[in-house]
């Protein structure tokens, strides 16, 4: 097989998470520990940062990777969902695994797979342990997939636990309250190992705080530690109570909300220090600026056009898109054309309610199974004042905003990460 059919067979042979949703996901790591033992528990050969949270775990796992790199250390990323290629799962040093890797591994282990039956994600986890032992990376951060008790990343014993902040999403699998949803990604805090939670929240605290005297282990909140200034350059100035400060810090990832990422980052490579990690402060500045750089991020505020200034950002739920909100507060055009689709498992009413009812929305339906109908979008959005007109494809939608837009306008793309993936 070539490397688009090996991709085919795995997609028609595996259930896929970010296809086919819930009827997806596995609630017990039972495949993930067969087919760690199956290739030699390969996530023992490095060192590993693990990062969680609802929001924001992307941005921070790719900038620990590039402070890391930038470090000289040989550093393994591992995300998901990819966006473009299968491929931006699984990275050294900012660099995608060789399409060869991924069409050996499964016609060497496609007879395993089907006695296992393991899922897509499961499967991928494997592949990524087994890669970065394999090209002996000095560390890896890990990026969880959902949740984080049951997670098929959680075999691993890292350096930390970063659990960004909690939100509601994914509400169907980790429960239908904040409490609950904190409590499944407290689930990555282990014994001994050092916990950082970005963002401090009175409905959550407590789960995270229970959670770390339970392991025996500290537990910082980065918002608690650390002040953030931000210019209007996008420029933040950080001081922590400890009177450390990170001056001019200019990270290439816009978006507003990084305000909450950076100290989370920070506190984290504070904890990865005192365990002998060796990272200067340049390294600090020179990695964070150049993120999208060092890892090949994409889909976080990321511009695809100055005139009209068009943007698209991976921020799909409640917390997520109240920040883009506010984002979009902040920029100046004539009108704003917004090209929005969904997913037909998320509570879409509880977001449609903060977005700009200015806006001259574009409907439309991404090429997934998981997608929600246009019209059905259309129809929601209107009981919440938001109106424009439907579309097929995101494509169609895209092209039609483009038309319309004057070069003082500004198009913004969203709404779901699939939606986006059609567009960078």
């Amino acid at each position: 097989m070539n490397y688009n059919e090996t991709l085919e067979w795995l997609f028609a042979q595996l259930p896929m998470y970010q296809r086919e949703g819930k009827a997806a996901y596995k609630a017990n790591l039972d495949n993930t520990l067969k087919l760690d033992e199956h290739f030699g528990a390969p996530h023992h050969r490095f060192k590993t940062i693990h990062v969680g949270g609802t929001n924001g775990k992307g941005s921070v796992s790719h900038m620990l990777a590039s402070i890391l790199q930038t470090a000289g250390y040989k550093t393994g990323l591992y995300t998901s969902p990819h966006l473009k290629d299968f491929r931006e799962r699984i990275k050294i040093n900012g660099k995608m695994m060789p399409e060869q890797y991924v069409i050996d591994f499964v016609e060497e282990n496609k007879t395993l797979f089907t006695g296992i039956k393991p899922s897509f994600f499961e499967m991928t986890v494997a592949m990524a342990f087994k890669y970065f032992a394999d090209q002996q990376v000095d560390i890896a951060v890990i990026e969880v997939g959902l949740g984080g008790r049951l997670d098929s990343t959680n075999i691993i014993t890292p350096l930390a636990s970063v659990i960004t902040n909690i939100s509601f999403d994914h509400m169907a699998l980790l429960g239908d309250t904040l409490e609950k949803i904190a409590r499944e990604k407290a689930g990555i805090i282990k014994p001994n190992v050092p916990a950082i939670v970005g963002t401090r929240d009175a409905d959550t605290d407590f789960v995270f705080i229970g959670r770390a005297k339970e392991c025996g282990t500290t537990l910082e909140f980065a918002s608690d530690n650390w002040n953030a200034e931000r210019t209007p350059g996008n420029t933040y100035n950080l001081k922590n109570k400890q009177g450390i400060t990170f001056d001019n810090l200019h990270p290439d990832l816009k978006g507003l909300y990084q305000r909450k990422n950076i100290p989370a980052v920070l506190e984290t490579v504070l904890s990865l220090r005192a365990q002998g990690i060796n990272i200067s402060d340049q390294h600090i500045h020179d990695g964070i600026a150049n993120t999208i750089r060092y890892t090949g991020l994409l889909g976080r505020w990321q511009e695809l056009s100055r005139a009209p200034y068009t943007v698209c950002d991976t921020g799909h739920n409640i917390d997520g898109l109240t920040e883009i909100a506010a984002q979009l507060e902040t920029c100046k055009y004539e009108r704003l054309h917004f090209v929005m689709g969904m997913v037909n498992d998320k509570d879409v009413d509880s977001v449609l309610h903060i977005l700009p009812k200015d806006a001259i929305y574009y409907f439309c339906k991404a090429s997934i199974p998981r997608a929600m109908d246009e019209h059905v979008l259309a129809e929601k959005a209107a009981a919440h004042h938001l109106h424009g007109k439907t579309y097929p494809t995101v494509a169609e939608a895209y092209a039609e905003a483009k038309a319309a837009a004057t070069p003082d306008d500004m198009i913004y793309i969203g709404g779901s990460t699939f939606v986006v993936a059609e567009v960078v």
